[in-house]
């Protein structure tokens, strides 16, 4: 049984059909990349899938539970963590406090404290800065914060939105390094990334969206060496 279950996804702005009956799954473990143009529906899937959007039909099915109708805030505590696009982060808050927020899930104070140490050895620049304030730091460490404070939910799933959006190259392999880190703990990654090659290298499957639609799906790998993918996305 696939972890995350998309079926016959149908999403609607207005009179406008922005996901045209699409379904896609995501196993443990996995990272799973959705990759396509902008304007192809990525992160209108993503934000209904954690509830931030309604679906017209189709469901959403995590662990084995429908999570269609299911209000965003109680997403989260299924264990669905987002870190939205253009980060997002508490500006006025400093770094910790920051942090603090993404475990408003949890109850146990010594737990949350060994993520919180989890997260500053894999975020060394956010424990430097810790009592900086949050909006204060540059693109890519608020990126690295608002991954920081998904991880402090302990999620089963979490699922980003462009992370390396407006990100300098350097930053950007940061980012994906992260990514990478984050799997490794057994965390299952759901990834929407306008960067398709830097998506593709790091993902184990990946789907190709165009104009809410599913185009292609496979072995990311595979993807990779796909002419239509190569010349459409990989600027090949």
């Amino acid at each position: 049984m696939a972890m995350l279950e998309v079926k016959d996804l149908e999403v609607y702005y207005g009179m406008i059909q922005a996901i045209k009956g699409i379904s896609f799954e995501v196993n443990q473990g996995e990272v799973v990349a959705l990759i396509g143009a902008n304007g192809a529906g990525k992160t209108t899937t993503l934000h209904t899938i954690t509830g931030l959007l309604p679906s017209k039909k189709g469901t959403v099915t995590f662990e084995g539970q429908d999570i269609t109708k299911v209000p965003a805030h109680k997403i989260v505590y299924m264990g669905v963590a987002h870190v939205p696009e253009g980060r997002r982060v508490f500006a006025d808050l400093s770094v910790y406090q920051n942090l603090k927020m993404g475990a408003y899930t949890r109850k146990d104070k010594e737990e949350i404290e060994q993520t919180l140490a989890m997260v500053y050895e894999r975020f060394p620049r956010l424990k430097e800065r810790k009592d900086q304030r949050a909006g204060t730091l540059s693109g890519g460490e608020q990126q690295m914060l608002a991954m920081g404070r998904a991880l402090m939910s302990k999620p089963k799933l979490i699922v980003m939105d462009e992370p390396s959006m407006g990100l300098s190259p350097i930053f950007v392999n940061e980012i994906f390094d992260i990514i990478k880190e984050v799997r490794k703990t057994g965390t299952t990654v759901l990834l929407v990334e306008q960067n398709a090659k830097k998506a593709l290298e790091i993902a184990d499957r990946a789907y190709v969206l165009e104009t809410g639609k599913i185009l292609l799906s496979g072995d990311a790998k595979e993807l990779m060496n796909d002419d239509a993918v190569k010349k459409a996305y990989l600027g090949e």
